[in-house]
């Protein structure tokens, strides 16, 4: 009997070493890589939020170290995210256009090696105030809806629009009749919340209120431009302006502008004007420099890195052409060519967008005449042009002609630059823009 109890207990007790084994190799076989947040870096210059512009993945794809994730537009610039690990992208917590905060994780990644690269890394189920969509961040987008915590205790399950729709309007997903599957808060449910009230506040309701209409973020370049304008704020500006004669510039370019399309180079007034900027400098070098308020000092700089401002779906920016007192007009053109086309993407590098030494806008070819132009610190010139008008004008013998003729406007900074500096150079830039021959033979 004895014997009996030794053998049925060695049987169940050999069953329950082998039903743990075979669990235990079930649940080593179901989680076959570590997934890890993958964060987004510092991309440097302070920004500290980023829009995403286009993603390059999708959830399920199997990526490379180094290959593309997104794209990102700053307030500066627009930088492409790569790859750190190897492995499967599990989820994106972010859709296009949202706003992403430096340092924090911009999709959940499955390492194909789990050598440690992940460790300090693990992911965790979310249910605190970083889940909900606080401030800027924005919860995983591709599983559908989430937990959310509220109040740190009930739980809600919503997506981030309707969670968003729930926050401009001040209420509670805990005080929403959820009827979606599983208890999810839908949209509809929202909305009907929102009748419910408006239906019941009716009786006593004595002036209809005007809707505050929609809030509008301020992101990408023209957040850049807001802290910029803001700086620019503090100059004591001074405006010379004057006209310019551009008869023979027109001739010029007219004669080689169609040879050059064939090239694909388009060839606008802009590169002599640009170049024209370049060679005034020369002989005015204390324009092309950078003011240094806490020392009340100007750094007066060797390269002549000519901004020039450009109008792209995200906003204004300024993008530069470097060291263009090397440069021939067709190397202008050419690299004025090559902004325009990412600037229409609003994918200009962060490069492009850096160290420029002096402004220029060309209101031009929008069809402005006059403008006041606005110094971009710590630059301490900016010129603007006017669009190109057929006007009557008097030639050396008293004649009456017609002219083609642009405005000119030079703002500058009158700590640092006095009016008579500010006409001399205009007298020079408008000299080498009424005699391109100049331009092009160096004198």
């Amino acid at each position: 009997m004895a014997m009996t109890w030794r053998l049925t207990a060695l049987v169940r007790l050999g069953r329950n070493v082998r039903d743990q084994k075979c669990r235990f190799l079930s649940v080593s076989c179901f989680r076959c890589g570590t997934v890890v947040p993958f964060k987004l870096s510092d991309i440097g210059e302070g920004i500290r939020d980023v829009t995403i512009k286009e993603w390059f993945v999708k959830p399920g794809d199997r990526v490379s170290q180094f290959d593309n994730i997104c794209e990102v537009q700053s307030d500066k610039a627009s930088v492409t995210i790569t790859s750190r690990y190897d492995g499967l992208i599990k989820t994106l917590r972010y859709k296009v256009d949202d706003v992403a905060l430096i340092g924090h994780p911009l999709l959940d990644i499955e390492l194909e090696d789990d050598n440690g690269n992940g460790e300090g890394e693990r992911i965790e189920r979310e249910t605190g105030p970083e889940a909900i969509g606080v401030g800027n961040k924005i919860g995983p987008v591709e599983e559908g809806a989430e937990h959310t915590a509220l109040n740190g205790l009930e739980k809600a399950l919503a997506t981030p629009a309707v969670r968003r729709i729930a926050m401009e309007n001040n209420i509670k997903l805990k005080d929403v009749v959820a009827t979606g599957k599983g208890g999810r808060v839908l949209k509809e449910d929202i909305l009907a919340y929102l009748e419910k009230i408006s239906a019941g506040s009716a009786g006593n309701r004595v002036e209809e209120k005007p809707t505050a209409g929609k809030l509008v973020s301020i992101k990408g370049y023209s957040k850049h431009m807001w802290k910029t304008m803001t700086r620019s704020l503090s100059i004591p500006h001074f405006v010379y302006s004057d006209e310019c004669t551009v008869d023979k510039l027109m001739g010029y370019r007219d004669e080689v502008k169609d040879t050059l399309k064939e090239q694909g180079v388009a060839l606008s007034f802009m590169p002599f004007f640009i170049k024209a900027t370049s060679r005034a400098l020369e002989k005015l070098p204390q324009l092309n420099a950078w003011l240094d308020e806490e020392n009340q000092a100007t750094r007066v700089l060797d390269s002549h890195n000519i901004g020039v401002a450009m109008d792209t779906p995200d906003g204004l920016v300024v993008p530069n052409i470097k060291n263009v007192q090397n440069l021939s007009i067709l190397e202008i053109a050419k690299e004025l060519n090559r902004l325009q086309e990412l600037g229409k993407k609003s994918s200009i590098p962060l490069n492009d967008l850096t160290d420029a030494t002096f402004s220029l806008s060309n209101i031009g070819v929008i069809g402005g005449t006059y403008t006041k132009p606005v110094i971009l610190p710590p630059q301490i010139v900016i010129g603007a042009f006017g669009k190109a008008q057929k006007l009557p004008r008097f030639d050396g013998k008293g004649n009456i002609v017609a002219a083609n003729v642009i405005s000119i406007s030079w703002a500058a900074d009158h700590r640092v630059v006095d009016g008579v500096t500010m006409a001399k150079y205009s007298n020079l830039w408008k000299y080498y823009v009424e005699n391109p021959a100049f331009l092009l033979i160096g004198a």
